[in-house]
């Protein structure tokens, strides 16, 4: 089965250091088939087991194994991907958006706090198990930052921005 795997927090500056030939290779070594990433912040597309809680798992623990560093992988299926891109609820002009993929659904009461945020000139658009985020100042500084819609909604959380997510899409469609 072919996955999109979003690795949480990594390649950020000189911390959390997964470097994507080493993981692709790695991936490879473990049996997963077709291992390809898309620039260096933690984008997997793999074929891998059905179950995407044990892919997850096993994940987690390979690149904790291998390069010391503690992730979160959140996995899409290429129609969910797909479904995010055909999602996107701000217009035509996508250039400030981003998304927030949550490695799980949030509950009401959690999405209850979401709403009570005042996001100045941002926009948060919660979609199932993602967040579009429109942020015209851009991510740095945003009352929507990605730890803030983790603590908010309770659920760990990674951003990717529209560029990223548009052709995350698109490769896995590819596949």
């Amino acid at each position: 089965m072919r996955w999109v795997a979003l690795l949480r927090a990594v390649n950020l500056g000189a911390r959390n250091k997964v470097p994507m030939a080493e993981l692709r290779t790695l991936l490879a070594d473990a049996g997963y088939g077709e291992a390809r990433t898309y620039v260096a912040s933690g984008n997997v597309l793999l074929d891998g087991p059905r179950s995407g809680t044990a892919l997850s798992a096993a994940l987690e623990d390979l690149i904790a194994g291998a390069f010391g560093v503690t992730t979160t992988v959140i996995l899409r299926k290429p129609r969910e991907l797909a479904a995010v891109v055909a999602g996107h609820p701000f217009g035509a002009d996508a250039s400030e958006t981003h998304v927030a993929f949550l490695a799980a659904r949030p509950n009401k009461t959690a999405v209850g706090r979401l709403g009570e945020v005042d996001p100045g000139s941002d926009l948060a658009v919660l979609a199932g198990a993602e967040v579009y985020l429109r942020l015209p100042r851009g991510v740095h500084g945003s009352p929507l930052s990605v730890g803030r819609i983790e603590k908010l909604l309770g659920v760990p959380a990674t951003l990717r921005n529209w560029r990223t997510v548009a052709a995350l899409a698109e490769l896995a469609a590819e596949a």
